[in-house]
């Protein structure tokens, strides 16, 4: 697979479960893709949420490595 095609794959799922993320006020942005790494930063009412992380875990990055097999782990960032 091409890293194009890749990193569409992972733009089209997090563009599947934003609206989730933004009915509570928050927001993810893909930052980059590196070695099986989804780096993501999270915005908006995710910055500084008790939840952020499980929406992290088992939100964001369970949908990508169901559907993008080449992801491993998602991990947030806190700048570009």
């Amino acid at each position: 697979m091409s890293d194009e095609t890749l990193l569409r794959q992972i733009e089209d799922v997090l563009d599947e479960i934003r609206p989730n993320i933004q009915m509570d006020g928050g927001d993810v942005k893909f930052i980059r893709f590196d070695d099986g790494v989804v780096y993501v930063k999270l915005e908006g009412a995710c910055v500084g949420c008790p939840a952020a992380t499980q929406t992290l875990k088992f939100g964001i990055e369970e949908s990508l490595k169901d559907q993008v097999s080449e992801v491993r782990e998602v991990i947030a960032v806190d700048h570009e």
